[in-house]
């Protein structure tokens, strides 16, 4: 079932482009999130994307909200993808997409494609806005418009 508008995100954790282990709660509680999950690194749209949210990254940080990118991908390729691109914020490696199922992102193209989706998350862990869509430079717009407004 996936998570919607109005739903608390469940705590997870997962390892970051580092290799340290990642707890959901050193960040939810405590201040708002964009948590999107995507793809594939160095994939054209996931590159555009990620690449858009570096660009918007510190006025995301000037209103109190972090951005946490995940993906499939293990943790040797979220740190060359973080280093190619200067990317400032976490990326967490969810290889058994267990992070992905807890938030119920559903598949696209035949089961084929991990889906697109990005989340808006208050500080108390509440989901204020769900945007899905394989484009991913509309993830980026879409966060800009409801935040940097």
């Amino acid at each position: 079932m996936a998570l919607k508008v109005g739903d608390v995100i469940p705590k997870f954790t997962a390892k970051d482009a580092d290799g340290n282990l990642f707890e959901s709660q050193s960040i939810i509680g405590k201040k708002a999130a964009i948590i999107y999950f995507y793809p594939k690194d160095n994939t054209p749209q996931c590159t555009a994307q990620a690449c858009g949210f570096r660009d918007n990254y510190d006025d995301f940080l000037n209103l109190d909200v972090e951005v946490i990118g995940i993906s499939s991908d293990d943790v040797h390729s979220h740190q060359e993808f973080a280093k190619k691109y200067n990317l400032p914020f976490v990326l967490l490696s969810d290889p058994d997409k267990i992070i992905r199922n807890l938030f119920g992102v559903p598949s696209k193209i035949f089961g084929l494609l991990p889906g697109r989706v990005t989340y808006f998350v208050d500080k108390h862990g509440m989901i204020q806005i769900v945007f899905d869509s394989l484009l991913g430079m509309k993830h980026v717009a879409k966060m800009i418009q409801e935040l940097i407004k």
